[in-house]
């Protein structure tokens, strides 16, 4: 089991595998006025950097899962290397329909509601997991402006203007679902930047290291391309945040 090799080669280098910066993450932790012994649940972990800074600044304990070998092989060493590794465990696992025995306060899936079939799928499932009274993190994208064709929106990998909602709608959606929003954390310019730019260092030592592999001419295209299409369409049109709910 694991995630497409594109993004275990192109992400490799990555602590966090979204537009959110560590600066985000604390602003989050902070927000959600986490204290000690808080047991958080993180479907789509990544390589860990937000349940083991979690860990180490506020004394949370949780566990991550992810399906790829390499950012959950991450996870744990950040985890040893913050000193955390007693607090946060991590398991190589695919998170869809992922259910803990043990009941968490904060259940999160932060930048991969797909393992669920979207918003509403994920929540549903993250609730299986929460105390009442707990909290649901959501991660999710949005247009800052809306794209005027589908090209457009294609260029920024959705397949159609319909897959995204802009901030208001998407703030909406989670009232329909008898949700209060009762934070948000937004991600900037500088955290997109972070996230792709930091891509194509990791792009170009994988292809002068690998030039006879047989991702590499895709990965080259991808080097090539990608600079041009982020400026363009990915950093003018796509936000990015985190929402926490609460069942009305």
């Amino acid at each position: 089991m694991d995630i497409p090799r594109i993004f275990n080669i192109t992400e490799s280098a990555h602590r966090i595998h979204n537009p959110f910066t560590p600066e985000k993450f604390a602003t989050l932790g902070a927000a959600l006025r986490l204290e000690p012994e808080t047991r958080v649940l993180d479907l789509g972990s990544g390589s860990g950097e937000m349940l083991c800074t979690w860990a180490r600044d506020y004394g949370i304990t949780g566990v991550g899962i992810d399906m790829s070998q390499l950012f959950s092989a991450q996870a744990k060493h950040r985890a040893e290397e913050l000193g955390v590794a007693d607090r946060v465990e991590f398991i190589h696992n695919d998170a869809a329909g992922y259910v803990t025995s043990e009941k968490v306060d904060v259940a999160a899936c932060i930048g991969a509601t797909w393992i669920a079939g979207g918003v509403a799928g994920t929540i549903e499932l993250l609730s299986k997991s929460l105390n009442s009274g707990g909290i649901i993190l959501i991660g999710e994208p949005y247009w800052r402006q809306l794209p005027s064709t589908e090209e457009i929106a294609k260029a920024c990998f959705a397949s159609s203007l319909s897959d995204f909602l802009t901030l208001p709608e998407l703030l909406a959606s989670f009232g329909d679902l008898n949700y209060d929003v009762v934070e948000m954390v937004l991600a900037d310019q500088q955290g997109w930047d972070r996230y792709e730019a930091a891509k194509w260092l990791t792009m170009r030592r994988w292809l002068e290291a690998n030039p006879n592999d047989e991702m590499a001419q895709e990965i080259r295209n991808m080097l090539t391309q990608e600079p041009k299409r982020y400026a363009t369409y990915t950093r003018e049109y796509l936000g990015w945040g985190v929402f926490a709910l609460m069942l009305r």
